[in-house]
């Protein structure tokens, strides 16, 4: 029982709440955002870096290691002259005898930071979090802060820069959202969780959440052409219908049922304050693969 419990409180934690948030129009998203017609490849970076992104990174490192109008090699702090020339001999292997003239060498680091591949960013950030000595958990706390809050496929884990947020679950997601476009509503919630969950100034992962099973909950509606049923309602429905798996069944009626008591798990996320990106997007991936099923197997529902 406790495991399941675990099972739904995390479940759930990745799935809930976009339609509040339309509802109050609290939602400061890009038109192509909101629209869907920004790929999700895009809103989630995890093949490219932004301009946001790349200077907040640039920022952490300078608040964390630098401040740049303050230094010259003679009142450098004793904290940065070793990382220096960590960087300058081991990652851009260049001579020390060239590492000498502060606002040349400064400008050349910074020159390579802002022009340089994506990738190159997530290398130069984790040799400085490897060789950074006492401030590293420090910059990759702030590092992992900013990843997130730029919606990054990438963070931190165990002091090496770690993917989190794979290329099928962008394709399951772009795909749902596609194929739920014969399910209207089904396709605004998925859209919703989405724009919330990569809300950069005010992300909303408990909307977010809803929105991702009130998605799964319209297509189980028009596929029981009840549009007041409740989702376990539904799935009774559609079942013998369209052949659904019955763990698959049990897992989203198990799933319903504590978020829908009100003295269970949806009373208790209301003051819970421990909801993050990770559990909206697992909870997007998760009901965005069910979607796409559902959708599929309703192509020969009559």
């Amino acid at each position: 029982m406790a495991n399941s419990l675990e099972f739904a409180v995390g479940f759930y934690k990745l799935i809930s709440e976009l339609l509040n948030a339309l509802l109050i129009g609290g939602i400061n998203l890009l038109f192509s955002q909101r629209q869907g017609l920004k790929p999700v490849k895009q809103i989630i970076q995890i093949d490219n870096i932004d301009d946001d992104l790349r200077t907040d990174l640039w920022n952490v490192f300078t608040v964390v290691y630098w401040e740049e109008e303050t230094y010259s090699y003679r009142y450098i702090d004793s904290k940065l002259l070793p990382l220096l020339r960590e960087i300058w001999r081991f990652y851009f292997k260049k001579p020390l005898s060239d590492l000498g003239n502060w606002s040349k060498d400064r400008y050349f680091i910074k020159n390579y930071f802002f022009n340089c591949h994506w990738y190159e960013v997530y290398d130069l950030i984790e040799f400085i979090a490897k060789y950074g000595d006492n401030q590293s958990e420090n910059f990759m706390r702030e590092c992992n802060h900013f990843l997130e809050k730029n919606v990054s496929g990438y963070r931190f884990v165990d002091g090496k820069i770690t993917q989190i947020t794979s290329l099928i679950e962008i394709d399951s997601i772009e795909q749902a959202i596609q194929d739920s476009n014969v399910f209207n509503g089904a396709s605004i919630h998925l859209r919703t969780a989405l724009n919330l969950l990569s809300d950069r100034k005010n992300p909303d992962y408990r909307n977010s959440i809803k929105e991702s099973i009130s998605a799964v909950e319209a297509v189980c509606c028009v596929l029981a052409n009840d549009t007041n049923a409740t989702l376990g309602k539904a799935l009774k429905i559609i079942e013998p219908k369209i052949k659904l798996h019955s763990s698959l069944k049990s897992a989203f009626e198990k799933l319903y049922g504590y978020t829908s008591d009100a003295d269970g798990i949806r009373h208790a996320l209301l003051d819970e304050p421990n909801i993050n990106f990770e559990d909206a997007k697992f909870m997007l991936v998760s009901c965005s693969a069910f979607v796409s099923y559902l959708t599929a197997k309703s192509k020969d529902y009559k």
